[in-house]
Parts: structure tokens; C-alpha cells; sequence
């Protein structure tokens, strides 16, 4: 079943703080969209994130940082109220590697939130998600602290 975010408002906020964290925008992230609580980012090919000139593909790096952003931004999706997340967990499985030149997808899915931890899964991917770079899972720890950054009005 594909719900909606549990709290637009919360999603959105997040989303946005996650997307604009300054390594993201060093590295290009972008918000391609969502179906439900499954949000899409992308990143693409450029020749400063070339992990091997030789071959012209992209760091490991770029895509484990895809996966962690993504999967933080599908943790959001769940809660009902704003509240502080850190990653405890990731693990991923390249695949194979991205092509070079091509943009990279990844789309991840928060599928069990705990009281106290979220758990997520993610794919990368290039055209389709039935052909992927690489697989992605996360847990993170949920904290119900204030977020200052939200509460004074700043992003």
C-alpha cells in the first residue's frame, strides 16, 4: 500500500533540511519526487565525483551518501510530529557500476518504524529500479528532542 506522508508538514521540512545539508549540495543532490512515503533523489555524472579516472565511474562515496540521504528522507515520510533521526546503521551492496556519464536514481522506503529506531531498505539505479546499481539498508535511531533549527523558524 503506498500511504501518504504521515505528516506533510513534517516530510516537506525535513526533506528540505536533509536536501540542503552543505554536502548534498556539494555533491548535487536533487529532489526528483515521491510516490507515498518513497522519495526519490538523483545525482548526477559529474567528473569531480569520479572515484577512477581511468574508468570515468562514480565514488562509492557519491552513492553511499545517496543512500543514507535517501533513506533518512523515507524515515521522515513516517513520523507525526518533527523529531531528530541519526543514522545507526547502513549497510550496502554494489551491484555493479554505474555507467558513466548516466545520472543516478535512488528511491528508498521506510518499512518499519519503531518506537525507538527506523528501519529502511534502498535501490539505486540508472533507468529502472528492476536493474540496480546498488541496494542500500539503514536503521536509524529516532529522538523526540527539540530540532532548534525548525523551532526558530530556520532551515
Amino acid at each position: 500500500m503506498n500511504l501518504p506522508p504521515a505528516n506533510p508538514a513534517v516530510y516537506e521540512t525535513l526533506r528540505g533540511v536533509f536536501v540542503g545539508l552543505p554536502h548534498c549540495v556539494t555533491l548535487g543532490f536533487e529532489y526528483v519526487g515521491s510516490e507515498g512515503r518513497l522519495p526519490t533523489l538523483k545525482v548526477d555524472w559529474r567528473e569531480d565525483l569520479v572515484g577512477n579516472p581511468s574508468t570515468g565511474v562514480i565514488h562509492g562515496g557519491v552513492i553511499t551518501s545517496l543512500v543514507d540521504t535517501t533513506s533518512a528522507i523515507s524515515v521522515t515520510a513516517c513520523l507525526p510530529e518533527f523529531e531528530t533521526i541519526a543514522t545507526l546503521d547502513l549497510r550496502i551492496d554494489y551491484l555493479k557500476a554505474a555507467t558513466p556519464g548516466k545520472t543516478i536514481f535512488c528511491r528508498a522506503e521506510c518499512y518499519r518504524l519503531a518506537s525507538q529506531v527506523a528501519f529502511t531498505r534502498a535501490v539505486c539505479f540508472h533507468d529502472s529500479p528492476d536493474d540496480p546499481i546498488a541496494h542500500g539498508v539503514a536503521t536509524f535511531m529516532r529522538e523526540s528532542s527539540p530540532l532548534p533549527m525548525i523551532q526558530q523558524g530556520g532551515q
